[in-house]
């Protein structure tokens, strides 16, 4: 089921910009890492970018200078600002939230994925 919701994904032309969002529709506590990775049809998924609950940041080699991942706590809403995009960057793009309960229990949410489309 369809845990966290992504919007912000659309059709743009090479060089343009986007800025995907990743919302919890409540609450998600224990989230130690939110990450967006993206999945191309006929290709593997890879991961584009991390934010930990401390604010420490890293992006994939493919994306470091064009991609930023920030977080708005208040908002519970993390985003993937995107600039200067390319046809490779075409996929469909997906928010990943981990942590792990005062109980030692693993949480794994997804949320449904948004689509980028980038031509030429």
């Amino acid at each position: 089921q369809v845990q966290l919701v992504e919007s912000g994904g659309g059709l743009v032309q090479a060089g343009g910009s986007l800025r995907l969002s990743c919302s919890a529709p409540g609450s998600i506590g224990y989230i130690n890492v939110v990450a967006w990775y993206r999945h191309a049809p006929g290709k593997q998924r890879v991961l584009v970018a991390t934010i930990t609950n401390g604010g420490s940041t890293n992006c994939a080699d493919s994306v470091k200078g064009r991609f930023t991942i920030s977080r708005d706590a208040a908002k519970n809403t993390v985003y993937l600002q995107m600039n200067s995009l390319k046809p490779e960057d075409t996929a469909v793009y997906y928010c990943n939230a981990m942590g792990t309960t005062a109980w030692g229990r693993i949480l794994d949410y997804w949320g449904q994925g948004t689509q980028v489309t980038v031509s030429s």
